[in-house]
């Protein structure tokens, strides 16, 4: 669904598809279905396509829908082919957005994306720090993507913001891997700050508190707004070289409120990719 054509300038396009998987997730599976539950919300006639920016996909904001990738059950196949996805989207000079699935898929799409930026940036939204050494036996699990990300050199910094789960453990990685977290205990958006390019943002919708998002396999009392979230995302200004969104459970969500906000995340995230521009190094 290309719904950019009478886009004259696109600066720049983005690319929208789904990684409908969760091989590895730690304790419900069911985050497989979340891109199709986005992608539903996005273009149901219940809502339409403008952002609060002032940009509207198929006016101001040229996105093709690429739809889902066929995923299979085996993590290194489906990494690869994360990989290559991402790999064709900055050949073709546009910027990803990606819909998870569990939050894996993010080791990938940042490995990916660092190969062809160099190490980027990375804003990370979530109830946890996802810095596990390995979970459960598992050095690829859902808590595990950060680490992975930082031991092999995609970040040059990493800020969490939402985190309300820290173990011993992860804070240990923290400091290991020099990752900056903006605890929760008397948050304001002023307290993160605005940062350097290239950026990637990763959106774990448990970041928010469940009674903005209910419709994850962790919930986690305590979290973000949706007004807090979208102003600590505004504040960036630097060119963004991919995002993803990550966690929905259609499974546990409640009249589709997760969906619908999944949604409007990818609006603001489109919003503010277009409104921030292509990155140049």
């Amino acid at each position: 669904m290309d719904l950019g054509s009478d886009y004259k300038q696109p600066m720049p396009a983005i690319r929208l598809f789904g990684l409908p998987t969760d091989i590895n997730s730690s304790f419900e599976r069911g985050a497989a279905a979340g891109p199709a539950a986005i992608r539903a919300m996005l273009w149901s006639d219940r809502g339409n396509r403008a952002s609060e920016l002032g940009r509207e996909i198929g006016v101001d904001i040229a996105l093709t829908d690429d739809g889902d990738l066929s995923l299979t059950e085996d993590t290194a196949q489906d990494d690869a082919m994360i990989r290559r996805h991402v790999a064709y989207v900055h050949e073709d000079g546009e910027i990803p957005l990606a819909l998870g699935g569990d939050h894996a898929v993010t080791f990938p799409l940042v490995e990916a994306t660092a190969a062809c930026h160099g190490p980027v940036t990375i804003l990370h939204f979530d109830a946890h720090p996802d810095l596990y050494d390995d979970f459960a036996g598992n050095p690829r699990s859902h808590a595990s993507p950060f680490a992975r990300i930082c031991e092999s050199g995609h970040a040059k910094r990493l800020v969490q913001v939402g985190i309300r789960t820290l173990t011993n453990h992860c804070r240990e990685q923290a400091a290991r891997f020099g990752v900056e977290i903006v605890p929760m205990t008397d948050f304001s958006p002023d307290r993160v700050p605005v940062l350097g390019g290239p950026l990637y943002i990763s959106i774990d919708l448990d970041g928010l508190d469940p009674s903005a998002a209910p419709g994850v396999a962790h919930p986690e009392p305590g979290g973000l707004t949706v007004r807090e979230l979208l102003a600590v995302l505004y504040k960036q200004t630097v060119p963004i070289v991919g995002a993803d969104i990550v966690e929905l459970h259609p499974g546990r969500d409640v009249g589709g409120v997760t969906a619908i906000l999944g949604a409007k995340l990818v609006r603001e995230l489109a919003a503010l990719i277009d409104r921030n521009g292509p990155y140049r190094p």
